[in-house]
C-alpha cells in the first residue's frame, strides 16, 4: 500500500481486465480502496485480483458484460452484497473503431453504441439508488478526447460525445445528492485498443500515430485517482489529457 487516502471506500471498475481499467484498479487498491473488478475475460480478472491481493489489497472479480442490463445490475448487486456499499463506479469499459463512417461496418456501429453508451447507462442506473441512500458517491466516466473535439471517426466520436454530454448532464442532476460525476477524456493511450480492429483500420491508426509517445494506462489512472481523492465538496468535472506530441 502506498497510502490510505481511500481506506474504507469501495470501488467498482468496469473494463478491468486490461489497460486503463486494470491500471485504475491497481491504483485504487494501492490507496486502500476495496476494489471490485468487472470484465468478460475471467482469467485476466483473476490474475489482476491476485496482483491486488499480493500488494495487500482486497479484490472482488466479477465476470460481466456491461452491454447486458441484467448482468450490469447483477454486477452492482454483487458489490453491495459482498462489500456492503459502493462509493465509486468507474466506467472504463469501451471499444472503438477509429475509422470514417463509410469504412465502418454496421456491426461495428452497434458494438460501439452498446459498449460505449449502453454500457454506461446500465451500471450507473443500477448504482445510483445505493449512492443516494448513502448520501454520497462518485461516478467516473472514461470518455475520450474525441468526445470533446471532433475527429474523423464518426461513430466512435459520436458515442464519446454522448458519454461526455451524459457526464455533464448527470452531474447537474445528482450533484445536489452529494454524488460527484467526472469525465476523463484522454488522447492516444498505448493499450489493446486497436487489437480488435480490422487489419486495414489498425494500419491506418498506426500510420496516424507514427512514432508518437502515447500516454500509458497508468497516466490515465493517475488522473482518475486525482479526481476521486478530492474533498467531498470538490467535483472535478472534466479532465482532458493528451500526449505532448499529439495535435
Amino acid at each position: 500500500m502506498q497510502s490510505e487516502r481511500l481506506k474504507g471506500k469501495v470501488a467498482l471498475v468496469t473494463g478491468a481486465s486490461s489497460g486503463i481499467g486494470a491500471a485504475t484498479a491497481l491504483a485504487l487498491a494501492a490507496e486502500g480502496a476495496r476494489v471490485a473488478i468487472a470484465a468478460r475475460r475471467v482469467q485476466r480478472l483473476n490474475d489482476l485480483a491476485d496482483r491486488i491481493r499480493q500488494g495487500g489489497g482486497e479484490a472482488l472479480p466479477i465476470t460481466a458484460d456491461v452491454r447486458e442490463e441484467a448482468q450490469a445490475s447483477a454486477m452492482v448487486q454483487r458489490v453491495l452484497q459482498d462489500f456492503g456499499r459502493l462509493d465509486m463506479l468507474l466506467n472504463v469499459a469501451g471499444v472503438g473503431v477509429a475509422a470514417p463512417f463509410q469504412n465502418t461496418t454496421t456491426a461495428e456501429y452497434r458494438q460501439m453504441v452498446e459498449v460505449n453508451f449502453l454500457g454506461l447507462l446500465y451500471p450507473i442506473h443500477a448504482a445510483l439508488p445505493a449512492m443516494k441512500t448513502q448520501g454520497a458517491g462518485h461516478i467516473v466516466i472514461v470518455s475520450s478526447g474525441t468526445g470533446r473535439y471532433i475527429h474523423p471517426s464518426t461513430v466512435y466520436s459520436g458515442t464519446k460525445h454522448a458519454a461526455s454530454a451524459m457526464a455533464e448532464s448527470l452531474r447537474r442532476e445528482i450533484g445536489k445528492d452529494w454524488i460527484r460525476v467526472t469525465s476523463i477524456e484522454p488522447g492516444a493511450v498505448r493499450t489493446e485498443f486497436t487489437s480488435h480492429m480490422r487489419d486495414e483500420v489498425r494500419a491506418s491508426v498506426d500510420q496516424r500515430l507514427g512514432d508518437m509517445v502515447q500516454l500509458e494506462s497508468e497516466d490515465v489512472a493517475a488522473a482518475i485517482l486525482y479526481a476521486v481523492t478530492q474533498p467531498p465538496h470538490v467535483n472535478v468535472n472534466i479532465l482532458t489529457l493528451y500526449p505532448t506530441q499529439q495535435a
